[in-house]
């Protein structure tokens, strides 16, 4: 039986509403579920206390600040190569062996497992350099994971720039410098923001690469050299070994607060200085 072109669109629709829903629906009950176990336990006292007798007692100061200093090391250093690379494969080049060696290598980093490079900080950067389980190791091991998402999205947003944008520019005499930090770089900035804050979500979510190169040390971490414990290590440590499933679930709702919050922040601010 021949069904109709009409009939066809509807039964798709139908089947594109029902995927999204079920994703939504899905998304949804993960996290008010983790948010209704996670968010009585959060107050005062679980904000600013160090955590005590492996994570039973005390708060996550240590861990929140452990995960702000590992993220931002992270991301300070990719950002700028990644968002570099991708002006450079965007705007400098025409295609070739070159092009096609790095976008061949920052297409084989974003398929390598998260342990992979967790063993490869813990050989080069903690062993081989010395730096010790340490905020520094842990984020440039994070550095090395984010920056093929970075370059790979800052890549798309340059290249949907329209090209008459170039054109104008060039035809009032700006150079090929100028175009793109005063045409392209503004009119790209929404969909890079967007590659870094996915980034910024990747380190804040990371376990296995952190807790191998940052290691899981409960105290408060007071410089680049010192160990640490993120939020994920914290909360995975919790949860896999029983200690405390309370402090767990707070952990991981007080996650999920700083992700959203990070995002809101982040597209406000990118919103204000595009227009």
């Amino acid at each position: 039986m021949k069904i109709s072109a009409r009939t066809s669109e509807k039964i798709a629709k139908t089947l594109i509403w029902t995927a999204a829903v079920f994703v939504l629906a899905v998304l949804m009950f993960i996290i008010l579920y983790i948010l209704v176990k996670g968010l009585p336990v959060i107050n005062w006292g679980f904000l600013t206390q160090v955590p005590r007798s492996m994570g039973r007692e005390g708060g996550v100061s240590s861990t929140i600040v452990g995960t702000l200093m590992v993220t931002s090391v992270a991301v300070l250093i990719a950002a700028p190569f990644g968002i570099g690379t991708a002006f450079y494969l965007a705007e400098y080049t025409k295609g070739g062996f070159i092009t096609r060696v790095i976008r061949f290598s920052a297409e084989s980093l974003a398929g390598i497992p998260s342990i992979v490079y967790g063993l490869f900080g813990f050989i080069f950067f903690v062993i081989y350099l010395d730096l010790g389980w340490s905020v520094l190791s842990g984020g440039l091991t994070l550095a090395f994971m984010i920056l093929p998402t970075i370059i790979r999205t800052s890549e798309e947003a340059i290249r949907s720039v329209p090209k008459i944008y170039r054109e104008v520019s060039f035809s009032l005499s700006a150079t090929k410098t100028q175009t793109i930090f005063k045409v392209v770089l503004p009119s790209a900035l929404r969909g890079i923001a967007n590659g870094i804050i996915l980034s910024i979500g990747r380190c804040i979510a990371e376990t296995a690469a952190v807790m191998l190169t940052a290691g899981s040390a409960l105290r408060m971490s007071r410089s680049l050299f010192d160990p640490t414990r993120t939020m994920a290590v914290h909360f995975y440590i919790l949860a896999v070994e029983g200690i405390s499933m309370e402090n767990a679930y707070g952990t991981a709702a007080l996650l999920i607060i700083i992700i959203f919050l990070i995002n809101v922040v982040a597209n406000t601010l990118v919103n204000r200085f595009v227009r």
